[in-house]
């Protein structure tokens, strides 16, 4: 994969990412391309926030629950089928397209913010 194009200090402080914590996942069956619905709790001051995840080739919903994530938390919601999507789940994307999920290197409270 190419890099992206260079961006400057500015463009990356407008992205708020945020360490947040599984609290339900379900399977997606309705969703055009594989997909598991996420519910993450990223603390007081945002709350729960839900989304779409295409994250199947690698997890399966009742191995999310309990498990730390980070996420973007400032982007606009958009439906995606009958889900609202409030957030986006970062993670590695595979040679084969099958996405690695990020996560804190130690429990961190909900919220935290990504620097």
């Amino acid at each position: 994969m190419d890099k992206k194009a260079e961006i400057t200090l500015a463009d990356f402080e407008k992205i708020d990412i945020r360490v947040g914590t599984v609290v339900t996942a379900e399977a997606f069956p309705e969703a055009r391309r594989p997909a598991i619905k996420v519910w993450v709790d990223f603390g007081e001051d945002i709350g729960e926030l839900k989304t779409s995840a295409q994250i199947t080739d690698l997890y399966r919903p009742e191995s999310l629950i309990g498990r730390q994530v980070v996420a973007v938390v400032n982007f606009p919601s958009k439906q995606i089928g009958p889900i609202m999507s409030e957030c986006l789940i970062l993670g590695a994307v595979g040679a084969e397209g099958e996405i690695v999920l990020l996560q804190p290197e130690r429990h961190s409270p909900n919220g935290l913010p990504i620097a």
